[in-house]
C-alpha cells in the first residue's frame, strides 16, 4: 500500500489535487469526446513538460531501445501522455465510459476460454499493463454480468486517492487496495469463482529479476502464484485504443500455461513487449519501469549481506 504523505509534502499535495480535480471537474461539463481530446492534448502539451515525463519518457526509451531515431522519440514524448489523459478522464467519465466498451467484442485467442470460465465459475487472473486504457476490459466485463474485481495500489497523494478511488469504484465493483485486508478480501473473492484484474508492469523493488524489453525488470509473482495456488486462469487481457483516440478493441490473449511462477510472469512480460512494440504510444513510458540506478543499489546491498553471511 502506498504510504501517506509526508507532512512537509501535505500542502504539495492539497495544492495539486484542488488543480487535477477543477481541471478534471471543468472537463467532465463538456460532452464526452470533446473532453476525452482535451485531456489529451492538456496532459500531451501542458503537464507532461512540467511534469517532468518527456524527460522520463526519453530516460526510458534510452535505456531500453537506444537506436530510435529522434522523430521516433519526439513522437513519442507528444503521444504517450495524451493516451494518459484521455485514460484519466475517461476513467472519471464513469457511465459514459462503460457505455463506449459495454458491447464491445472479445477478440483473441483467449475469448472463448475466458467465456467458458465464466460459464464455469472457475476463478481467472486477468492480467494487463498501463497500456491504452486499462480500465476498459474491466468496465466491459462487468457490464456483460461477469464478477470481476480490481487490485489497485493507492495513490501517494491521500488528496487525490479519495477522488480516484470513487471514480475507479464506479466502473465496477469489487475493488481491493493493496495491503493485508484488501488482500485477504480479494482471497476471498478469488476462492468464490471470481476474476480479479491485476497490473504487473510496476517497478517492484523486491521482485523477481525477468526481462522487460531486453532490460533487467524487477516484477511481482503474485498473479502466476494465485493462478498457481487457486487453479485459476491466468489471462493477458487489454484494452486497446483505436485510431479514432475513443474506442477500443478489447483483446483476450490465450491463458498462460501453468509452470511455475517465475515463467508465466515472464511470459506475461513478454505479451505485454509484443503488444506495445506494435502500440508504442499506448504504454505509460512515463513509468519508472526499470530504475537502473536502484536496481545497481539494491544488488550491491544483496552482495554486502551475502557477504557477511559467508564469514
Amino acid at each position: 500500500m502506498a504510504k501517506a504523505s509526508k507532512p512537509a509534502n501535505r500542502f504539495g499535495d492539497w495544492l495539486s489535487n484542488r488543480i487535477l480535480r477543477g481541471l478534471i471537474r471543468l472537463a467532465l461539463a463538456l460532452p464526452y469526446a470533446t473532453r476525452v481530446r482535451m485531456m489529451g492534448w492538456i496532459m500531451s502539451r501542458v503537464i507532461a513538460p512540467i511534469a517532468g515525463y518527456d524527460d522520463r519518457i526519453r530516460a526510458n526509451l534510452a535505456h531500453v531501445l537506444p537506436d530510435l531515431p529522434e522523430d521516433e522519440i519526439r513522437r513519442l514524448m507528444r503521444e504517450v501522455p495524451d493516451n494518459v489523459g484521455r485514460t484519466v478522464i475517461e476513467i472519471y467519465s464513469g457511465q459514459q465510459f462503460i457505455d463506449r466498451v459495454k458491447d464491445l467484442p472479445l477478440t483473441g485467442d483467449g475469448a472463448a476460454a475466458l467465456e467458458q470460465a465464466n460459464a464455469d465459475k472457475r476463478p481467472v487472473i486477468l492480467v494487463t499493463g498501463h497500456f491504452g486504457n486499462y480500465d476498459a476490459p474491466r468496465g466491459a466485463l462487468i457490464a456483460r454480468g461477469y464478477s470481476v474485481g480490481g487490485l489497485y495500489n493507492p495513490m501517494k497523494n491521500v488528496f487525490f486517492n479519495e477522488h480516484y478511488e470513487n471514480a475507479i469504484g464506479a466502473i465496477g465493483q469489487p475493488i481491493f487496495p493493496r495491503g493485508r485486508k484488501g488482500y485477504a478480501q480479494m482471497l476471498r473473492f478469488i476462492k468464490g469463482g471470481g476474476m480479479v484484474g491485476i497490473v504487473v508492469d510496476q517497478f517492484m523493488a523486491h521482485g523477481e529479476i525477468l526481462d522487460f524489453f531486453g532490460q533487467p525488470a524487477p516484477t511481482a509473482l503474485s498473479a502466476a502464484e494465485l493462478a498457481l495456488k487457486y487453479d485459476a486462469l491466468l489471462v493477458p487481457i487489454y484494452g486497446v485504443r483505436q485510431p479514432d483516440g475513443l474506442n477500443f478493441e478489447l483483446v483476450v490473449e490465450a491463458p498462460i500455461a501453468h509452470t511455475d511462477a517465475a515463467t508465466m510472469t515472464q511470459a506475461l512480460n513478454d505479451s505485454l513487449e509484443s503488444l506495445t512494440r506494435k502500440h508504442m504510444a499506448q504504454w505509460f513510458w512515463i513509468h519508472r519501469r526499470w530504475k537502473p540506478e536502484k536496481q545497481a543499489k539494491l544488488a550491491a546491498k544483496r552482495a554486502r549481506a551475502a557477504a557477511k553471511a559467508e564469514k
